[in-house]
């Protein structure tokens, strides 16, 4: 039984991980969220009508308290799973627990006899409480409050100038804003082409130009991983059709443009060799809606926007 109970767990483990490599073969980015936006990274960006709901970052190089050049974020919380005990405590307990479940010991069999599961959800219970509790104390702290940490957290955005690249106006506007001009917006739906096409002819060069050298470390991952499966990403066909203005703020690092954006565009999953269609259908467009924020220099212009993150709306 003991037998039989592991190997389930491991069949199961394996079958997610090939779901996710199976995943992995979609346009730039497949179908991830990614990147950094400063400080605001592990924030939701604010809602549009092209997204009114975003997927919280997956994978970055910035920390939860760092901004995106690896400096001390000023607007860190400090809070109780912030810093290395509390996430070691509630990762010890997790990783207590799926050990003696896959050991055949039971659930509870890693954290010892006289522990059940019970015991367990109780001691994450009393953590997440607590994390509630630190957060609410620093949520009621003015200084915490004016901190540009939490305003991505609002449904505010900036709406763009009317009429300008399809891009619509959502409601509000966060505090340290950022004014765009038409030539911005312009830029971005030129950038969401270029780097879909850079990407389908695996022009690496091209896409450095674009991002920024953390997506781009991103970019080359999914590149050599295609490859090494005897396989390309064919994307073309890229057009836009609708994106709004989610936030655009600054920094002392930089300035930052979240937009969001929905377009359609042919992608193709082919046999590096032979070139025969593995996946997708190159006579039959498909649509994505994603969010993705820009990067420039401090008073920096339209030409200067870099990608710096995509989500999934």
């Amino acid at each position: 039984m003991a037998f039989r109970h592991k190997t389930l767990i491991l069949a199961l483990a394996a079958a997610l991980a090939l779901g996710f490599a199976g995943d992995a073969s979609a346009r730039a980015g497949s179908g991830f969220s990614f990147g950094s936006r400063g400080a605001r990274t592990f924030s939701a960006p604010s809602a549009t009508p092209t997204a009114p709901g975003v997927a919280p970052i997956q994978r970055s190089m910035t920390s939860p308290d760092q901004s995106i050049f690896g400096r001390p974020s000023p607007y860190a919380s400090g809070g109780f799973f912030s810093g290395g005990f509390g996430r070691g405590l509630l990762g010890g307990f997790i990783g207590a627990g799926l050990f003696g479940l896959l050991f055949g010991h039971g659930l509870s069999g890693g954290l010892g006899g006289g522990l059940s599961i019970l015991g367990l959800l109780l001691q994450i219970g009393l953590l997440i409480l607590l994390f509630k509790f630190v957060m609410g104390f620093l949520r009621g702290n003015p200084a915490f409050q004016g901190a540009s940490y939490r305003s991505g957290l609002g449904q505010g955005s900036m709406g763009a100038p009317r009429g300008v690249a399809g891009f619509g106006e959502a409601a509000g506007s966060p505090p340290r804003k950022l004014e765009l001009t038409p030539d911005d917006f312009s830029v971005f739906e030129q950038r969401l082409g270029a780097i879909e096409s850079a990407f389908g002819v695996e022009d690496f060069d091209r896409l450095r130009a674009l991002v920024t050298p953390e997506m781009a470390s991103f970019f080359a991952e999914e590149l050599a991983a295609n490859a090494k499966k005897g396989l390309v990403n064919r994307v073309s066909g890229v057009k836009f059709l609708q994106g709004d203005l989610s936030e655009a703020w600054c920094e002392p690092q930089g300035e930052y443009a979240t937009v969001a954006m929905r377009f359609s565009l042919i992608d193709t999953m082919a046999d590096r060799v032979s070139g025969r269609i593995v996946s997708g259908d190159p006579a039959v467009p498909q649509q994505a809606t994603e969010v993705w924020t820009f990067i420039r220099r401090v008073g920096g212009g339209p030409g200067d926007w870099k990608l710096s993150a995509i989500q999934q709306a």
